[in-house]
């Protein structure tokens, strides 16, 4: 199909290292988390509807995740002010990162196209 992406990474390649900024002002990378199973989802905008779904679904399940063992990292282009804003408006219990910069989403290849669900 024409509007198909192809995905920049395959199953079982080392997930690309970064460091971002995080929602409260703190900074990440990913190489702090070595060893520990890290979820890393990635959205267009904070407070939108379909983020906004995805996101309250995280934090919906956060305690099966927690128990688990499991770091749930969102990743958007979204500063981390407006993370602030949407984790305090929904009571995110996990980590937004800004990608102010793009660098993350187009070394995980996420940065295309975005298709059209209507």
């Amino acid at each position: 199909m024409a509007n198909e992406v192809e995905l920049k990474l395959k199953e079982g390649d080392e997930a690309p290292e970064f460091t971002a900024g995080t929602n409260g002002g703190g900074e990440i990378s990913l190489s702090e988390l070595k060893g520990r199973n890290v979820i890393l989802y990635f959205y267009p905008k904070d407070n939108t509807p379909g983020c906004n779904k995805e996101a309250c679904s995280f934090r919906d399940h956060w305690d099966d995740f927690k128990g688990k063992g499991a770091v749930v990292l969102g990743v958007s282009t979204d500063s981390a002010k407006s993370h602030d804003k949407f984790v305090k408006k929904f009571k995110l219990p996990f980590t937004l990162l800004a990608d102010d910069g793009k660098k993350i989403v187009q070394a995980y290849g996420c940065g295309g196209r975005r298709r059209s669900w209507g």
